[in-house]
């Protein structure tokens, strides 16, 4: 059997060698699931709860080895791992609080000669490949409803977050999930795809838009549910009427560099009305200077590492393509030169849409700052974009806000605030941001089907 490292990108160190699934053990966790799933969708709606709500009094009592683990396997500053443990028991009670009341029988007519129903049933056994920048976060908007609801899970946790991934499986397991019920395949793209030949009931996916593609046309001809959580290029505006144009630009600021950016809801595109552009840019450059950069487990930073080496050429050659086509870096953008994959964030001003980094996902500590005229300029700019997933706006006249909001074509949108997830709200992504939704009463209906009944007596 192959094996992979797990790199600590704070300092490049290996912090653990793992097995990788070969295509024959990937085969053998599908048949173990496969004979405890109809045993597991017996089980009442309430038992099966019962078992989340122990896993997530684990996840509280073992918060702060979690977040540990976390934090080294992905570079993410501690209390921000802390924060998203947090979150994910958030989500976590919402799925206990709400997930019977959807998953019960409703009946639509119960008089007449024929009495009609709908039945909610497990889909069976579903993928649920994930993501490395929120593990926790993006994993329990699948495999905990997905669970609940009677489905067996093999769960792909990426390989820069396999050891989070192992954790999520030994509290599930003492939590009273079965290990026929819940699976963990561990390794690269490779052994990913080996889940894409099994006959499976559902796939889920959180990652990048090429690969959310190839899965959806790999999984295509099955006919079985595909959703799709995939990037976004987000943008945020800024315009004139604003109560306090610092504040706005902490939370602007906030929403590019929190995760160092690897969020994909975070803001990668500002566009700022003229009127106030000159006080937003020194009020974002003030705060982006007295920003923290360096090892996670140090209290008080603020931005770790990025978690993949790859990521750092990357965002380097967005910011050079946009210096040569006239943007002017008014801070960061350089590697820092020691051990790890640190950079510091970088701001560009003067930048417009022929450049990369207004157009690529960037995935990281860096955005472009766009002055404008104008709202109906701003709308254009926001919807030159082939991804659908959140747009903000800043402004103290909510008609205003509400009138340009519903022009973009994103699953989210937000009045002042941004980078932010509600579980009582779907989350969904158009066009190039994905398929499908998580979270709300759809996100407990996305692992079900429906069965209607016709009853005449």
């Amino acid at each position: 059997m192959s094996t992979f490292n797990v790199i600590n990108p704070a300092n490049e160190q290996v912090l653990a060698q793992l097995d990788e699934d070969s295509a024959a053990s990937v085969q053998e966790k599908f048949e173990l699931v496969r004979k405890g799933q109809k045993a597991w969708a017996a089980i009442p709606v309430a038992e099966r709860i019962d078992c989340i709500r122990r896993f997530d009094l684990l996840l509280s009592e073992e918060l702060d080895k979690l977040a540990q683990i976390l934090s080294e396997e992905v570079g993410k500053p501690l209390q921000q791992a802390k924060n998203e443990l947090n979150g994910a028991r958030g989500r976590i009670s919402f799925f206990i609080q709400h997930s019977e009341k959807w998953l019960q029988d409703e009946w639509l007519v119960t008089e007449g000669s024929t009495q009609e129903r709908i039945s909610y049933e497990p889909l069976g056994i579903i993928a649920n490949i994930s993501a490395w920048n929120y593990p926790y976060l993006v994993g329990v908007n699948v495999f905990i409803p997905a669970l609940i609801g009677g489905n067996a899970v093999l769960y792909k946790p990426s390989e820069y977050s396999s050891l989070t991934g192992l954790a999520i499986r030994d509290l599930l397991y003492r939590s009273g999930v079965p290990e026929n019920v819940f699976q963990v395949v561990l390794g690269g793209g490779g052994v990913g795809s080996y889940l894409l030949d099994l006959p499976l009931n559902g796939y889920y996916f959180t990652g990048s838009n090429k690969t959310g593609k190839l899965i959806a046309q790999r999984v295509a001809e099955k006919l079985v549910p595909c959703q799709l959580e995939l990037g976004g290029k987000d943008p945020l505006y800024v315009t004139d009427e604003v109560a306090d144009i610092r504040q706005v630009a902490a939370a602007a600021l906030e929403g590019v560099i929190y995760n160092n950016g690897q969020s994909c809801c975070a803001v990668e595109r500002i566009y700022v009305q003229e009127k106030v552009y000159d006080q937003f840019l020194t009020a974002f450059l003030e705060q982006v200077k007295e920003l923290k950069v360096g090892d996670p487990l140090v209290e008080g930073t603020d931005i770790g590492p990025l978690t993949r080496k790859e990521q750092l050429a990357f965002i380097l050659d967005q910011v050079q393509d946009a210096q040569n086509k006239g943007a002017n870096l008014l801070y960061g953008g350089f590697r820092i030169q020691q051990p790890g994959y640190y950079m510091m964030p970088a701001v560009l001003g003067e930048v417009n849409h022929s450049m990369r980094v207004m157009q690529e996902e960037s995935f990281g500590p860096v955005i472009g700052i766009q002055k404008v005229e104008s709202d109906q300029e701003a709308v254009e700019l926001m919807k030159d974009t082939s991804y659908g997933l959140t747009a903000a706006v800043y402004t103290s006249n909510k008609e205003r806000a509400e009138q340009i909001l519903r022009q973009m074509n994103t699953g989210t949108v937000y009045w002042n605030c941004c980078d932010r997830v509600s579980a009582n709200l779907p989350w969904s992504g158009r066009k190039d941001s994905g398929l499908g939704s998580t979270l709300s009463f759809s996100g407990i209906r996305a692992f079900v089907q429906p069965k209607s009944w016709h009853l005449r007596g």
